[in-house]
């Protein structure tokens, strides 16, 4: 699990990372990353929309979003904000395939 300090929890951040980030899409997720150049741990935020199914759906394409990015978290850049928005397609897929789709994406944008 992700702790405090490595979650995203304005919602001015959250607007700063979508709309200046770098963009990495995939078939299931869209991967958002902005290096702020600070001296601090990474941080995530998740974006799962109702099109995504029910709560019981949504929340848990968020838990298996949050254990990939807490797998990934040691090879992450310090200072790096992430944003990975969940498409439709998010709640057919399996953990697997969530977990290549992201750390390729981080590999490309974030890593150190």
């Amino acid at each position: 699990m992700l702790a405090r300090g490595n979650r995203i929890t304005r919602g001015a951040d959250y607007k700063a990372v979508v709309r200046g980030g770098a963009r990495c899409a995939a078939a299931h997720t869209v991967t958002y990353v902005v290096s702020t150049g600070t001296n601090r741990s990474p941080r995530f935020g998740f974006i799962v929309s109702k099109q995504v199914g029910s709560a019981v759906v949504r929340n848990s394409v968020r838990r298996r979003l949050k254990a990939v990015c807490a797998q990934a978290l040691p090879e992450l850049r310090d200072g790096s904000d992430i944003v990975i928005r969940a498409l439709p397609s998010a709640a057919g897929s399996d953990f697997s395939q969530l977990r290549d789709e992201v750390t390729r994406c981080l590999r490309r944008r974030a890593a150190s």
